[in-house]
C-alpha cells in the first residue's frame, strides 16, 4: 500500500498538530503533541465529572412532574443512558483506533468540505450550551459571594460580574490544554461523588426520611397513558448526551486501548446519571419536609443552609461540576470543529477561545 510521506502530510492545508493522529507511548513523537495516555479511570472520571451537574439533578424531577413516580423516573433515566451508550461506544471505536477527532473522521463520510458543515452544526449547539452552563456557574459564584460577604448582594451588576468571572475560569482551563482537562476531571470525580452522597445523607437526616415525594404514586391511570408519556420522556433522556455520542472520538483518540475507553464509559455513564437523578429526586423530596416547599434548584437550596462553611464547600463543588461539564461537553468539541475549518491558522486552543466568545 502506498503511503504519503509525513513531511507532505504536515505541509497540507488540512493539517495541524491538534488534528493529527495521536501516538501511543513509546512510538516516534509524530502527529499530535500529546499521546494516548487516557486509561479506564480517566474515561470513568470524564463521565462522572460531566454527569454531575445541575441539569442531571433536575432531570428526573421533570419526569415526576409529568406524572411518573420516582422509580419510573429514575429507571427512565437509566434506560435512556443505556440506549445512548450504544452509539457512544460505536463512535468511540474509530477515535481510539485512528487517534483523530470527530471533524477529521467526518471527512471520510462527508468529504473534506462537507465535514465542516457537520462539525459546525455540532459546534453551534455546544456554543449555546456553553452559554447556559456559564450562566449557571456564574449564579453559583454570585450566591457564594453573597454568603461570604453579605454586602455583595448590593453590588451593581453583581450577577454579570460573576458570569464574566466564571467565563474567565473556563477560558483559563481551555488555554491549559487537553491534558489539564484530564487532570481536572481526574481529581474532580471522587470529590463530586462524595459531595452528592453527603447531600443525600443530610437530606435524609434533616427530614427523618426522604419525604412525601418518594411515596407519591404514579398519576397515570393505565399502561396506555404511561407509555404515551414514556416514549417522549425516553427520547428526551437519550437526547441529553446524544450530541456527545457524535463527537466522542474527540476524547477516545487519547485512549491507551479500546478496552480502557469502552469499560470506563460503560461503567460510569449510566450509573452516575442514575445515581444523581435519584439524589435530585430524594433531596428535593426531603426539602418539602424541611422547608415546606419543593426546591429543585440546588443553588437555591444551598442558599438556605445556615452554615456558611457548608454553603461555601457545596457551592465550590457545584462550580467544579459545572466547570467540568462545560469544558468536557461544550468546549472540546467546538474547539476541534473550528480548528478543522482552517487548520493552518486555528489551533485547538484558538478554537476554544472562539467558542467562549461565541
Amino acid at each position: 500500500m502506498q503511503t504519503t510521506p509525513l513531511r507532505d502530510i504536515e505541509s497540507s492545508p488540512l493539517y495541524n498538530p491538534d488534528l493529527a493522529p495521536t501516538v501511543p507511548p513509546g512510538d516516534p513523537p509524530s502527529g499530535h503533541r500529546g499521546a494516548r495516555t487516557w486509561g479506564t479511570y480517566n474515561y470513568a472520571a470524564l463521565w462522572v465529572s460531566m454527569s454531575v451537574n445541575i441539569l442531571t439533578y433536575m432531570l428526573a424531577a421533570s419526569l415526576i412532574q409529568g406524572g411518573m413516580d420516582w422509580k419510573q423516573a429514575v429507571f427512565t433515566v437509566f434506560l435512556g443512558n443505556c440506549i445512548v451508550l450504544v452509539p457512544m461506544l460505536l463512535n468511540s471505536h474509530p477515535g481510539a483506533r485512528y487517534g483523530v477527532p470527530f471533524p477529521v473522521l467526518a471527512r471520510a463520510s462527508f468529504g473534506v468540505l462537507g465535514a465542516n458543515v457537520a462539525a459546525i452544526l455540532r459546534a453551534f449547539v455546544a456554543c449555546g450550551w456553553f452559554g447556559i452552563q456559564t450562566w449557571i456557574g456564574g449564579e453559583a459564584i454570585n450566591v457564594l459571594f453573597a454568603t461570604v460577604w453579605p454586602s455583595w448582594s448590593t453590588v451593581p451588576h453583581g450577577a454579570a460580574i460573576c458570569f464574566i468571572a466564571f467565563w474567565l475560569i473556563n477560558l483559563f482551563v481551555i488555554l491549559k490544554g487537553i491534558e489539564y482537562i484530564r487532570f481536572l476531571q481526574g481529581i474532580s470525580a471522587p470529590v463530586l461523588i462524595a459531595v452528592g452522597l453527603l447531600l443525600l445523607g443530610w437530606a435524609y437526616l434533616q427530614a427523618g426520611g426522604f419525604g412525601p415525594m418518594l411515596s407519591a404514586p404514579s398519576r397515570f391511570k393505565n399502561s396506555a397513558e404511561f407509555f404515551k408519556f414514556l416514549i417522549p420522556a425516553l427520547n428526551a433522556t437519550v437526547g441529553f448526551w446524544a450530541t456527545i455520542s457524535l463527537n466522542i472520538p474527540d476524547f477516545t483518540r487519547f485512549a491507551k486501548n479500546q478496552r480502557a475507553q469502552a469499560i470506563g464509559q460503560a461503567l460510569a455513564l449510566p450509573t452516575t446519571m442514575t445515581l444523581y437523578a435519584f439524589i435530585g429526586v430524594a433531596v428535593t423530596s426531603a426539602t418539602v419536609v424541611i422547608f415546606e416547599s419543593a426546591i429543585w434548584d440546588p443553588v437555591q437550596l444551598l442558599s438556605r443552609f445556615h452554615s456558611p462553611v457548608a454553603v461555601v464547600v457545596s457551592l465550590i463543588a457545584i462550580l467544579l461540576a459545572t466547570l467540568n461539564v462545560n469544558i468536557g461537553a461544550n468546549v472540546v468539541s467546538p474547539a476541534n470543529d473550528f480548528s478543522n475549518l482552517w487548520p493552518r491558522r486555528i489551533s485547538f486552543k484558538i478554537g476554544g477561545v472562539i467558542t467562549c466568545f461565541m
